[in-house]
């Protein structure tokens, strides 16, 4: 019964947002433009296709963040060992940002003057920060592809 009830609240939620997606994607490339006649025409819908998207983006961070905390008293409550690990986990990866923006250069670029308001320190750090974080994350999962791969060819030569 609770997954029937979990299914179609998802379900409507998807639809919902799938929904508003296609009708602000719609109205952004058939709405017309600001002015038709400059250089590079504005979409008159432009504003509310980043609203919406923006929309979308905090709605799940918020069911992310409200989901894990569900999820962690959950498992705190059977398995206290096994939460603490889940933890360390997100502790291991604010670490993680914390060294790789330490390491990220702060050397200035030559960039227009439009773009002059981003380059400085912190934005050329938090840039580096997430590059060098992608970098570490994606050689992380090949290592544990690989790990995997080698660990059950073994286990299959065991039996």
């Amino acid at each position: 019964m609770a997954v029937s009830n979990i299914r179609k609240i998802s379900s409507s939620v998807l639809l919902t947002i799938v929904v508003l997606a296609v009708l602000t994607i719609i109205a952004f490339f058939v709405g017309g433009y600001v002015d038709p006649t400059a250089l590079k025409p504005e979409p008159k819908f432009t504003d509310l296709l980043l609203y919406f998207t923006y929309a979308v983006f905090i709605f799940a961070v918020i069911v992310l963040i409200g989901f894990a905390i569900v999820g962690f008293a959950g498992k705190f409550k059977s398995d206290p060992k096994g939460a603490l690990s889940g933890l360390g986990a997100l502790i291991g990866l604010i670490i993680l940002l914390g060294i790789t923006y330490a390491i990220g250069s702060a050397d200035k670029l030559s960039l227009g003057s439009s773009a002059q308001t981003y380059n400085t320190d912190f934005y050329l750090k938090f840039s580096d920060m997430w590059l060098y974080s992608i970098y570490v994350l994606f050689g992380l999962t090949v290592l544990a592809l690989i790990w995997g791969a080698i660990r059950s060819a073994f286990a299959k030569k065991a039996k």
